[in-house]
């Protein structure tokens, strides 16, 4: 918004939130999402400020967008999809794979007490990691790994997210989990995958499939191999 006067600022930030709002009702609301602590969350958090200066016009559009390096910031719908089966109440530590933009730790800071989020490209963690400082989401702690081998040395954790697609589940998230803690995570092709929620329970491992999704590859020593890719 350089070179814009204070009106014009004005406006275009009323209609960034009219768009939010837009979003949540006819992008999640009205395909079932139901937590209303995730909608206000996704109401909340700018979206256009993670995107690209020339896609932001298109933040709040029903789609994945480009980010760089070959990464993309997921659609709303399915940021909100896999943020609500987490099932956070406010006082838990999650781990995010795959920090790309921000945007989803972002929403999740709103909602979880402390977040942690691992980037294996450091352009997209460095740049994340300022864009989120500057919003001031003072409780994400971001840091440049390799995500498919979890964050040991802050686990376990409540949950984990993961916004790339696996070829199978990486031991060492449930691993890395607490008792009666959610893993959401992608697996399937470098093509297509689908959508698992794992429940880590007293009495074992829980696996439930929630739909079919489409992720840029898990890249790393658990995931797929970076040459296989490229």
């Amino acid at each position: 918004m350089q070179g814009l006067g204070p009106l014009a600022r004005l406006f275009n930030n009323m209609s960034y939130e009219k768009q939010r709002h837009i979003m949540v009702e006819s992008q999640l609301r009205s395909r079932g999402i139901k937590d209303e602590r995730v909608l206000d969350a996704m109401e909340k958090v700018p979206r256009h400020l993670f995107v690209e200066t020339d896609l932001a016009d298109r933040a709040y559009d029903d789609c994945a967008l480009p980010i760089g390096e070959g990464q993309t910031i997921s659609q709303p719908y399915m940021v909100a999809l896999m943020t609500e089966l987490l099932e956070l109440k406010g006082d838990e530590k999650v781990l995010e794979i795959g920090t790309g933009s921000g945007y989803q730790s972002a929403v999740l800071s709103l909602l979880a007490a402390e977040v942690y989020t691992v980037e294996r490209i450091h352009s997209l963690a460095i740049r994340a990691k300022k864009l989120l400082a500057d919003l001031e989401y003072k409780n994400v702690h971001a840091l440049v790994s390799d995500g498919t081998l979890g964050l040991q040395e802050h686990s376990p954790y409540d949950g984990i997210i993961v916004t790339a697609g696996a070829p199978e589940i990486p031991y060492q998230y449930t691993e890395q989990l607490k008792i009666n803690g959610r893993l959401v995570i992608p697996v399937g092709s470098r093509y297509s995958q689908v959508l698992y929620r794992i429940d880590k329970t007293a009495q074992g491992i829980k696996k439930s499939i929630s739909t079919g999704c489409v992720f840029v590859p898990l890249i790393g020593k658990a995931g797929w191999d970076e040459k296989e890719i490229y």
